[in-house]
This record gives structure tokens, sequence and C-alpha cells, in this order.
């Protein structure tokens, strides 16, 4: 093929048998990727001619999955519409004798020839094509199967680059037979390594969820699963980690794919998602993060969105997807509800006993109260708060003073620190849940 000719087609050729998985949204990133850097064109081609288990649901979980990772194609097709395409070139291999009817299938008449390419991850691949067969490639004329119409559509459609699975690595001798004897050119074929979980074993439900989709409802951005998977399996040579999407379109070439599995490790994408979660501007991420909420946690942020805009800046260092954000925020919205034993500092629990430990927390509070008093509403920002308490903090000691400042405002062990919370919180929301603490001990 002279490529100085040919310019760059690839395509993404999914059938519609189930969901949209992360190893198919590799496989269309890739051949994206590489049409776009060559100014090529990339095709989505649904290959459908499987009528027992092709559904139009499926069809949609791809095509809206593509959208939302932002994979646009250039061309669609779908091949149970293209059946007289499909027929014109079955009966020209009958009239050829390249091809016979038998049992009600028509079969290719095998050469039986060793097949040689050059796969452009693998190198020379060759294979003596005698145990294959006389394959079938049609039921009947208006029932072509998968080897002939994927040869047939990437003639037609002039693909240049087939990038695809290394599980298909056993058709591509098939495949060039049936380009030979129809007289295609053989495009370039490039085989992908194959997404294991990290326990080595193929990618599967115990490893997380698979389907598309999953990741999407549980808050992963769709530019933090780009950057994610084009790195199972690839990497630009050097030790950046974050890309966007145009700028792997730039640096993305096939030299730089392994030809050992990559490894989908969901440590990896939380890593990815949340550097994504915080480049995000604050009021878009503050949006998006409506819908993760209880509906009555919801309407009260709606209602009051500054309030959910300083939410959102406190909790998006601390959440690696979306849905997090429900996880440990409900003091923001109700009063927490605890013990009043949660208020005493543990480690520091005097020999006199809980009793003498609580009343130390008592008197702690009651001066947190008095130093926050002393601060007007425009001073009541997390630097300024730390500051008035602070040094007693420290002549008490810290946990004695923070702790039960945390627990009163918070309910919770683990939260941000106390100083950011009453910020949030506000200056008579802090006072009043501070004098609740006082009042139940």
């Amino acid at each position: 093929m002279d490529e100085a000719k040919k310019s760059v087609v690839t395509r993404f050729a999914p059938s519609p048998t189930g969901l949209f998985h992360i190893g198919s949204a590799r496989t269309a990133l890739f051949n994206y990727l590489y049409a776009r850097k060559h100014n090529g064109k990339f095709i989505l081609r649904v290959e459908d001619t499987d009528k027992t288990r092709s559904e139009k649901q499926y069809e949609d979980d791809i095509t809206s999955g593509l959208k939302w990772l932002g994979l646009e194609w250039d061309e669609f097709h779908r091949q149970s519409e293209r059946t007289e395409v499909y027929k014109k070139y079955l009966q020209k291999l009958l009239d050829e004798d390249k091809a016979y009817l038998d049992s009600k299938a028509i079969r290719f008449k095998n050469p039986n020839k060793k097949v040689v390419f050059h796969d452009l991850i693998r190198g020379e691949i060759s294979t003596q094509t005698d145990d294959v067969g006389d394959f079938v490639i049609a039921k009947d004329l208006d029932a072509p199967l998968f080897h002939f119409t994927v040869v047939v559509d990437d003639y037609e459609m002039g693909v240049t680059h087939i990038i695809r699975g290394e599980d298909h690595i056993p058709n591509t001798p098939r495949h060039i037979l049936l380009q030979e004897a129809l007289g295609f050119d053989v495009p370039n074929y490039a085989h992908l390594p194959l997404i294991l979980g990290a326990d080595r074993f193929k990618l599967s439900k115990r490893h997380g969820a698979t389907s598309l989709n999953e990741y999407k409802k549980m808050g992963y951005l769709p530019e933090a699963i780009i950057n994610f998977i084009a790195f199972i399996g690839w990497n630009p040579g050097d030790e950046r980690e974050i890309f966007s999407k145009d700028e792997l379109v730039k640096e993305f070439s096939l030299e730089r794919i392994q030809k050992s599995a990559g490894i989908f490790n969901l440590e990896r994408l939380d890593w990815y998602n949340g550097q994504y979660i915080r480049k995000t501007e604050i009021k878009k991420l503050a949006e998006n993060l409506l819908e993760y909420l209880p509906e009555d946690w919801k309407k009260l942020a709606v209602e009051n969105f500054s309030y959910w805009l300083k939410i959102t800046e406190l909790e998006k260092n601390r959440i690696a997807k979306l849905a997090d954000i429900k996880e440990g925020i409900g003091y923001f919205f109700n009063e927490p509800e605890y013990v009043k034993e949660m208020l005493l500092w543990k480690p520091a629990r005097p020999s006199g006993g809980k009793e003498t430990g609580l009343e130390n927390t008592k008197k702690h509070l009651e001066e947190v109260v008095k130093f926050l008093n002393g601060l007007n509403e425009s001073e009541f920002i997390s630097d300024k708060i730390k500051e008035v308490i602070w040094n007693y903090a420290e002549k008490e000691g810290k946990g004695n003073v923070l702790w039960p400042m945390r627990a009163a405002l918070t309910g919770l062990d683990k939260s941000p620190d106390p100083f950011a919370v009453a910020e949030v919180l506000g200056k008579d929301k802090t006072i009043k849940r501070l004098k609740y603490a006082i009042e139940k001990i």
C-alpha cells in the first residue's frame, strides 16, 4: 500500500451485543487518536449482522458512551443496512469459483497457503492456514457473517489501519485470504494488548465495574477515563502523566504501544479522577456534584448555592469520584448527632476518669466560644479562627481543644479541620453547635 497517497482511515467496529466496556473504550480511543494525529478519518461501524444477539439498547449504550468521552466519529455505518453490498461481493466469489454453497452455507475456498503480515505493534506474524479449512463466510446471500462483512466494509470504507484487540490475531489470516481473493489491498494491522486486572487475570466484574456507564454513574469524569485508559498499554516515553485529549492526539504513536498486557488499576483511575476533579472550575464542579446528593440536601444546596460552593471547595480535595461527595457531609445539612463521650479526646484522658475529662472538655469548649465571639462575621474565616484559638490549644494540648471542637461541629471522628468547617458553617451555626455540646456535657 502506498502510504503517501492514502490518508489515514481508522474504524471502531463494535457489535451491539453487550454494554460498552473499558476495553472497547480503549480500542475506540486508540483508533480515534491515530486518525486525528494524522488528520485522517475515524469511522464508527456497528457490526449488527448477528440478528439474534444484537440489540438497539446496546448500540445506544455504545454511541452515548463515545459521545460522553468526546470521541466524535466522522462517519457512521450499520452493517444490517448494507446487505446489498455484501451480496454483490459474495456473488463475485461464487462466480469466480472462490466460494461455494455447502450444507445451507457459503464457504470460502481456502488456498491453504502461508499468510505473513507485519503487525505494527508485534512485528511479523506468519500463519499456515491449512488447519482453517474452507471456512463459512455466509449462511446465504442475504446473511453474510463476520469474517466476510469486515473485509468488505474495510475495503469499501477505505480503512487503512485496523487497530483492534489481540484476540483478533487468529482472524487476520482469514481476512487477508479474503482480501486477496477479492482483489483488495491489505490494510495495516495493529493488535492491542489485552487489559488484565491487578491479579493478571482477564478484566471482569471482580476487578470493579466494566461497563463505561457504571463509571459515569459513580462520578468518574470523561477526561479522567480518557487519560487513564490511554496509559493502559501505552506511554509517552517520559514522566508526564496528565494529558488532555488534544495532547494525547499530539503525542500518540503505535510504536509506543507495548506488546505485553496492560494492567487495569482502579486506584490509579481514582488518582486520575481526583486530579481532574481538582482541575474543574469550582462553580461547574458544584453544579455537577448536585446530582449525587440526596433530594433534601440537593434542595438546600440549590436554595443556598453560595453555601454549597463553600462546601464544594472544602471537599474537592477529599473525593476521588463525584459520588463520594455524599459521604461525610451530612453535618452541613443536619445537626450532628453523637454521644457526649465522643467529645472526649481519649488519648489524653486524665487519671480522674471520664467525668473529669468531660469537665475539662466543657471548659475548653467554653473558652473556644469566647474566642469565637470576639470575631465579627467578616473575620470568621479559617485563618482568623485558627489564629484566635491556637495559642490556647497549644497551651492546653491541641487534641484536648481541637478534638471536641471538631466533634461538636461535625459529629464525626474524621472530617476537614475544624477551622475550615467553622468558616463554612458560619459564626452563628458554629457557636450554636459548640454551646449544644457544652449543654450535652
